[in-house]
């Protein structure tokens, strides 16, 4: 009969810890699905956090850059600018000059296949442009 007893007593040890893990589970169960849910949406939010900074240092490394592409222009067109005034003062009292770019473009294009002109100064020096009649 010792045997018979031990035998119960096993068996009732081991539902009743059958039972026991069944209630844990049906207890802490649900507390763990919560504490994981609630985990899992602070890492999300984390995420969202660090992808949102991300995004501003980007935006702010594309108006840094834009605004140093402004400053590059303006520079340029300033420099543009001062050439043409220097080139232009210096052609507007030299009007040998410019017939002579005039008749060297004039060759060039003649050189090119362009139709040959003939230069004629008028009444003011100003040269006037005659295509040839070949």
């Amino acid at each position: 009969m010792t045997q018979d007893n031990t035998m119960r007593n096993a068996t009732i040890i081991g539902v009743s810890f059958l039972l026991s893990l069944f209630v844990i589970n049906a207890v802490v169960g649900p507390i763990y699905n919560v504490w994981s849910q609630y985990q899992t949406g602070r890492a999300e939010l984390a995420r969202a956090e660090s992808n949102r900074q991300i995004a501003i240092l980007e935006s702010k490394a594309k108006l840094e850059s834009a605004q140093f592409l402004k400053q590059s222009r303006i520079i340029e067109a300033e420099s543009i600018a001062e050439s043409n005034k220097i080139i232009g003062a210096s052609l507007k009292n030299n009007p040998e000059y410019l017939t002579f770019l005039q008749i060297q473009n004039i060759q060039e294009g003649a050189e090119k296949g362009n139709k040959i002109y003939f230069v004629a100064p008028n009444q003011a020096g100003v040269p006037v442009l005659t295509e040839s009649t070949k």
